[in-house]
């Protein structure tokens, strides 16, 4: 880990459904920085995605965003960003990510935030790493995912230690002092 840990942040490209949801992401953006931590994300300009990076920004804190050359064309990156890095393609977007986090905040999301999340799981279960990763369950939105979780132990498709790789927190407060705990 480095002396100022990276913090990689997975969530929506919208702001879903609530303003709950762009509210957490801007605490968490802010909190990032207030805790001296650097944000890594997808680099958009847009939803959580760029209301985390606004928020991290405005508190003082350095932000890299990671951006794929064909998503330039459809999101815009956030502007003042202290590192813009740009991929080929996708999976090496997610690898840069990964490999430069310490630890892993997962906000609400559609299936991109998923496919991130899973991939980090399953690289743990595989042995790859042991970085932290919080599940910020905003008003109960990983429920269905913890739920899902659950079955697929009792099903015995997974072991019950697969639950061990997250945690789960409530609030934006909880998430960061989860990650402060175990960074």
């Amino acid at each position: 880990m480095t002396s100022k840990p990276t913090i990689c942040v997975y969530c929506g490209s919208s702001p879903g459904a609530d303003p709950a949801y762009l509210a957490a992401a801007e605490a968490i953006g802010a909190g990032i920085a207030r805790q001296g931590w650097r944000l890594i994300y997808g680099a958009g300009d847009l939803g959580l995605m760029g209301g985390t990076a606004r928020a991290c920004l405005a508190a003082g804190g350095e932000v890299i965003g990671v951006i794929p050359h064909h998503l330039r064309e459809i999101e815009k990156e956030t502007m003042g960003l202290t590192a813009l890095i740009r991929t080929e393609t996708m999976h090496e977007r997610k690898k840069v990510m990964f490999s430069t986090a310490d630890a892993f905040i997962v906000l609400p999301g559609g299936a991109g935030t998923l496919d991130e999340t899973i991939e980090t799981l399953t690289w743990r279960q595989l042995g790859l790493h042991e970085k932290p990763l919080v599940l910020l369950d905003q008003d109960g939105y990983w429920q269905p995912f913890l739920a899902l979780m659950d079955h697929m132990v009792e099903r015995g498709f997974t072991g019950a230690g697969f639950k061990g790789f997250y945690e789960v927190a409530p609030t934006p407060d909880a998430a960061l002092g989860t990650i402060a705990d175990m960074l």
